[in-house]
């Protein structure tokens, strides 16, 4: 009701829905479901628990709890809700999850995906829509779009994280190790052509339909809580990530930006923050894994997507053939990609160009300086990257991630020069 795409009356809001459909028809006397016949002639059965008259409500709610209600395919086909039917709802049957507005909170976003996965016989497809309002070209507040637009995206990326199959990552060893070479783990389907001793794999388990995928480079976490947090909330860490405001129009929009910036920098400061009390290797397990996360679901579905596959097993086949073809997988090629490409892609296509340069426009209008803190970040990284090769970066350097850690340097440099001559 508050959102930008709401004329702030929910009742006639309905009627309008109910219209587009087609013939209204009345009110079903034993449900109170609203019938519409549509122009094929079908009539559809609507639940609206919009209308908070108590005595309809009840009468709708209440036939939408009967137990014969539903475990029946027909007994209902839409429901129209403003928050009714977003947790403790149960409703096998659902096929679309269709909302307006973005939703911001991940528990929410479960909560919505929650409505649509239940199985049900005959059922194999679920299919989620957020429809925001796109920016008008003559609006002169535009802000407010921008921020929904970006609130829109970080919303389908949790999106996809959720739906996603779980992720082990595990380092990838080579057969000088301490510990031995990589091998092949029971109950583990690495493909047709079997495991790969000479590359990275990614292996699936056909019972729980969990997923491993072998980096080369991968940190391991050294406590038991970064652990449990590898395994268990790295949805948490990629909520925070995407919804932080800065992060995401720079990695949609910020052509000058490298990847490494938002993928080492910026999720390092949010996994910094998240949990202080871990250790640097701890913290940075997390934050190998959580950019692996976001990042091979992006070219998965890229490949998918490139290939024309619809099978359900479509994203993991797309993840497979990027390994393949990448060979190595480490985590320097992983930080390299900007887990915001897709999303811009996907933005270009379906957002009018007049009003998608306005949008850039507006997000290049309010772009943020270096500050200290991540001028500091960066010279962390200009140290590690000078005991790898022996030199600090340069500032003239043909790559851009190495010109922005020099630029952290000569940030800290001046602010220094600056102190120092009061």
């Amino acid at each position: 009701m508050n959102s930008r795409e709401s004329t702030q009356d929910k009742h006639k809001e309905v009627e309008h829905i109910l219209e587009t459909l087609g013939e209204w028809l009345g009110t079903d006397d034993a449900t109170g479901f609203q019938l519409v016949k549509t122009s094929t002639g079908r009539v559809l059965r609507i639940a609206d628990l919009v209308d908070d008259e108590p005595i309809k409500r009840e009468k709708v709610a209440a036939a939408l709890r009967d137990p014969v209600g539903r475990e029946t395919r027909d007994h209902v086909d839409i429901i129209i809700a403003l928050g009714m039917a977003k947790e403790g709802f149960d409703w096998i049957w659902c096929e679309h999850a269709l909302t307006i507005g973005y939703r911001s909170s991940l528990t929410e976003i479960v909560q919505i995906i929650g409505r649509a996965t239940r199985d049900a016989v005959g059922k194999t497809k679920a299919r989620f829509t957020n429809l925001i309002a796109e920016p008008d070209a003559g609006e002169q507040a535009v802000t407010e779009a921008v921020n929904d637009t970006l609130k829109a995206i970080a919303a389908s990326l949790l999106m996809e994280q959720v739906l996603a199959p779980r992720f082990e990552f595990r380092p990838k060893t080579p057969a000088n190790a301490l510990n031995g070479p990589s091998g092949p783990q029971p109950g583990l389907d690495c493909g047709a052509d079997g495991y790969d001793a000479g590359g990275c794999n990614v292996g699936v388990d056909p019972v729980t339909g969990g997923v491993e995928i072998e980096i080369n480079g991968l940190v391991e976490p050294e406590s038991d809580e970064a652990t449990r947090i590898c395994r268990e909330d790295l949805n948490e860490v990629l909520a925070s990530f995407v919804q932080d405001t800065r992060t995401v129009q720079d990695g949609l929009f910020n052509d000058e930006l490298p990847p490494q910036e938002t993928t080492q920098q910026r999720m390092g400061k949010i996994i910094r923050d998240k949990y202080p009390d871990l250790s640097m290797q701890d913290q940075e397990a997390i934050r190998q894994r959580a950019v692996a996360a976001l990042n091979l679901i992006q070219m998965g579905r890229k490949k998918a997507s490139g290939s024309g596959a619809t099978s359900n097993t479509a994203l993991i086949d797309g993840i497979q053939r990027y390994v393949t073809d990448v060979r190595d997988l480490n985590v320097d090629l992983i930080d390299s990609i900007n887990p915001f490409g897709e999303a811009y892609n996907i933005l270009a296509k379906t957002m009018n160009e007049e009003r998608l340069r306005q949008v850039q426009s507006a997000i290049a209008g309010r772009r943020v300086q270096l500050t200290p803190e991540e001028a500091r970040d960066l010279a962390k990284r200009a140290l590690k990257f000078k005991n790898e090769r022996g030199r600090l970066p340069s500032i003239t350097s043909q790559d851009a991630w190495e010109r922005r850690m020099a630029e952290g340097i000569a940030f800290l440099t001046k602010k220094k020069q600056e102190k120092s001559s009061g």
